[in-house]
Protein backbone atom coordinates (compact mmCIF):
# COMPACT_ATOMS: atom_id res chain seq x y z
CA UNK A 1 0.00 0.00 0.00
CA UNK A 2 1.16 3.37 -1.09
CA UNK A 3 -0.07 6.74 0.30
CA UNK A 4 1.18 9.60 -1.32
CA UNK A 5 0.84 13.58 -0.33
CA UNK A 6 2.01 16.37 -2.20
CA UNK A 7 1.44 19.69 -1.14
CA UNK A 8 3.16 22.46 -3.48
CA UNK A 9 6.94 21.82 -2.78
CA UNK A 10 7.07 18.70 -0.76
CA UNK A 11 6.16 15.31 -1.28
CA UNK A 12 5.70 12.57 0.89
CA UNK A 13 5.37 9.11 0.30
CA UNK A 14 4.58 6.31 2.98
CA UNK A 15 4.69 2.71 2.09
CA UNK A 16 3.25 0.20 4.15
CA UNK A 17 4.88 -3.55 4.30
CA UNK A 18 3.30 -6.46 4.46
CA UNK A 19 4.84 -10.15 4.59
CA UNK A 20 4.36 -13.54 6.59
CA UNK A 21 7.21 -12.82 8.68
CA UNK A 22 9.60 -10.12 10.24
CA UNK A 23 12.72 -11.84 8.04
CA UNK A 24 10.94 -11.23 4.75
CA UNK A 25 9.42 -7.42 5.67
CA UNK A 26 13.24 -6.71 6.67
CA UNK A 27 14.03 -7.92 3.32
CA UNK A 28 11.44 -5.77 1.41
CA UNK A 29 12.23 -2.64 3.63
CA UNK A 30 15.83 -2.50 3.06
CA UNK A 31 14.97 -3.65 -0.81
CA UNK A 32 13.04 -0.35 -0.68
CA UNK A 33 15.88 1.67 1.44
CA UNK A 34 18.59 0.55 -1.43
CA UNK A 35 16.44 1.66 -4.18
CA UNK A 36 15.70 4.88 -2.52
CA UNK A 37 19.11 5.62 -1.64
CA UNK A 38 20.23 4.60 -5.23
CA UNK A 39 17.68 7.38 -6.74
CA UNK A 40 18.92 10.08 -4.36
CA UNK A 41 22.83 9.54 -5.42
CA UNK A 42 21.77 9.60 -8.96
CA UNK A 43 19.40 12.81 -8.59
CA UNK A 44 22.46 14.43 -7.08
CA UNK A 45 25.23 13.44 -9.86
CA UNK A 46 24.23 11.59 -12.59
CA UNK A 47 27.66 10.53 -13.70
CA UNK A 48 28.30 6.86 -13.77
CA UNK A 49 31.67 4.59 -13.42
CA UNK A 50 31.42 1.04 -14.99
CA UNK A 51 30.54 -1.57 -12.59
CA UNK A 52 31.00 -5.33 -12.54
CA UNK A 53 34.39 -4.12 -10.43
CA UNK A 54 35.85 -2.42 -13.97
CA UNK A 55 36.41 0.21 -12.21
CA UNK A 56 38.27 -0.70 -9.05
CA UNK A 57 40.60 -3.23 -11.37
CA UNK A 58 41.57 0.09 -13.33
CA UNK A 59 42.60 1.79 -10.45
CA UNK A 60 44.33 -1.16 -9.56
CA UNK A 61 46.29 -1.43 -12.78
CA UNK A 62 47.39 2.39 -12.82
CA UNK A 63 48.00 3.13 -9.22
CA UNK A 64 50.55 -0.43 -9.66
CA UNK A 65 51.98 1.62 -12.64
CA UNK A 66 52.32 4.27 -11.32
CA UNK A 67 54.19 3.08 -8.07
CA UNK A 68 56.52 1.35 -10.01
CA UNK A 69 57.56 4.54 -11.41
CA UNK A 70 58.13 6.34 -7.84
CA UNK A 71 61.13 6.20 -6.69
CA UNK A 72 61.77 5.30 -2.89
CA UNK A 73 60.14 3.91 -0.19
CA UNK A 74 56.48 5.77 -1.11
CA UNK A 75 56.45 2.84 -4.11
CA UNK A 76 55.68 0.24 -1.55
CA UNK A 77 52.72 1.92 -0.33
CA UNK A 78 51.58 2.84 -3.51
CA UNK A 79 51.67 -0.49 -4.88
CA UNK A 80 49.66 -1.86 -1.17
CA UNK A 81 47.13 0.76 -1.94
CA UNK A 82 46.80 -0.58 -5.35
CA UNK A 83 46.82 -4.33 -3.93
CA UNK A 84 43.62 -3.07 -1.83
CA UNK A 85 41.58 -2.24 -4.89
CA UNK A 86 41.85 -6.16 -5.91
CA UNK A 87 39.81 -7.09 -2.96
CA UNK A 88 36.50 -5.98 -4.86
CA UNK A 89 36.59 -8.26 -7.58
CA UNK A 90 38.08 -10.82 -5.40
CA UNK A 91 34.96 -10.77 -3.17
CA UNK A 92 32.70 -10.78 -5.69
CA UNK A 93 33.96 -13.65 -7.66
CA UNK A 94 33.99 -15.41 -4.21
CA UNK A 95 30.56 -14.69 -3.48
CA UNK A 96 29.41 -16.07 -7.37
CA UNK A 97 31.48 -19.69 -6.49
CA UNK A 98 34.07 -18.77 -8.89
CA UNK A 99 38.41 -18.39 -8.18
CA UNK A 100 39.76 -15.09 -7.13
CA UNK A 101 43.05 -15.71 -9.35
CA UNK A 102 41.25 -16.81 -12.20
CA UNK A 103 39.15 -13.81 -12.31
CA UNK A 104 41.44 -11.14 -11.04
CA UNK A 105 43.96 -12.22 -14.13
CA UNK A 106 41.44 -12.42 -16.68
CA UNK A 107 39.82 -9.21 -15.64
CA UNK A 108 44.13 -8.22 -15.83
CA UNK A 109 44.33 -9.20 -19.18
CA UNK A 110 41.06 -7.38 -20.59
CA UNK A 111 42.39 -3.61 -19.21
CA UNK A 112 45.86 -3.84 -21.33
CA UNK A 113 44.96 -1.32 -23.42
CA UNK A 114 44.24 2.21 -22.90
CA UNK A 115 40.80 1.80 -24.29
CA UNK A 116 40.14 -1.45 -22.28
CA UNK A 117 38.48 0.19 -19.28
CA UNK A 118 35.39 -1.12 -19.36
CA UNK A 119 35.57 -4.64 -18.65
CA UNK A 120 34.36 -6.22 -15.91
CA UNK A 121 32.92 -9.51 -14.23
CA UNK A 122 30.30 -10.87 -16.28
CA UNK A 123 28.45 -12.64 -13.34
CA UNK A 124 25.97 -14.27 -15.45
CA UNK A 125 28.94 -16.53 -16.79
CA UNK A 126 29.05 -20.09 -14.91
CA UNK A 127 32.93 -19.78 -15.76
CA UNK A 128 35.18 -16.36 -15.52
CA UNK A 129 34.08 -13.93 -18.76
CA UNK A 130 34.61 -10.27 -18.79
CA UNK A 131 32.01 -8.31 -20.20
CA UNK A 132 32.22 -4.61 -21.56
CA UNK A 133 30.05 -3.07 -18.83
CA UNK A 134 29.15 0.48 -20.91
CA UNK A 135 28.25 -1.93 -23.62
CA UNK A 136 25.74 -3.55 -21.61
CA UNK A 137 24.88 -0.92 -19.16
CA UNK A 138 26.43 -2.36 -15.96
CA UNK A 139 26.75 0.62 -14.21
CA UNK A 140 27.82 2.38 -10.89
CA UNK A 141 26.86 5.60 -9.70
CA UNK A 142 30.36 7.66 -9.42
CA UNK A 143 29.09 9.20 -5.83
CA UNK A 144 29.42 5.86 -4.85
CA UNK A 145 32.67 4.77 -5.48
CA UNK A 146 33.80 8.53 -4.65
CA UNK A 147 32.12 7.98 -1.23
CA UNK A 148 33.25 4.90 -0.53
CA UNK A 149 36.60 5.18 -1.54
CA UNK A 150 37.09 8.14 0.41
CA UNK A 151 36.00 6.50 3.64
CA UNK A 152 37.91 3.52 3.38
CA UNK A 153 40.97 5.87 2.88
CA UNK A 154 40.00 7.76 5.98
CA UNK A 155 39.25 5.08 8.08
CA UNK A 156 43.10 3.39 6.74
CA UNK A 157 44.59 6.75 7.75
CA UNK A 158 43.12 6.82 11.45
CA UNK A 159 44.14 3.75 11.94
CA UNK A 160 47.75 4.21 10.66
CA UNK A 161 47.87 7.88 12.31
CA UNK A 162 47.07 5.82 15.96
CA UNK A 163 50.25 6.36 18.00
CA UNK A 164 49.52 5.34 21.69
CA UNK A 165 48.08 2.45 22.57
CA UNK A 166 46.09 2.78 26.04
CA UNK A 167 45.73 -0.41 28.12
CA UNK A 168 43.17 -0.90 30.66
CA UNK A 169 43.80 -2.04 33.98
CA UNK A 170 43.61 -5.12 35.13
CA UNK A 171 39.47 -4.94 37.22
CA UNK A 172 39.45 -5.17 40.90
CA UNK A 173 40.15 -8.68 42.80
CA UNK A 174 43.08 -10.29 44.88
CA UNK A 175 46.42 -10.10 43.28
CA UNK A 176 47.94 -12.80 41.66
CA UNK A 177 50.40 -14.98 43.85
CA UNK A 178 53.88 -14.36 42.56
Amino acid sequence: VVSTQSTGETAMSTIVIRGSTDNIMDDIERAIDDGVNSVKIVTRDQRCLPGACATEIELAKQLMQYGEQTAGMEQYAIKKFAEAFEVFPKVLAENTGLKANEVLAKMYNAHQGPEDINYGLNLEADTPEVMDCMERRVLDPFLTKHWGIKFAVNAANTVLVVDQIIMAKQAGGPKPRQ
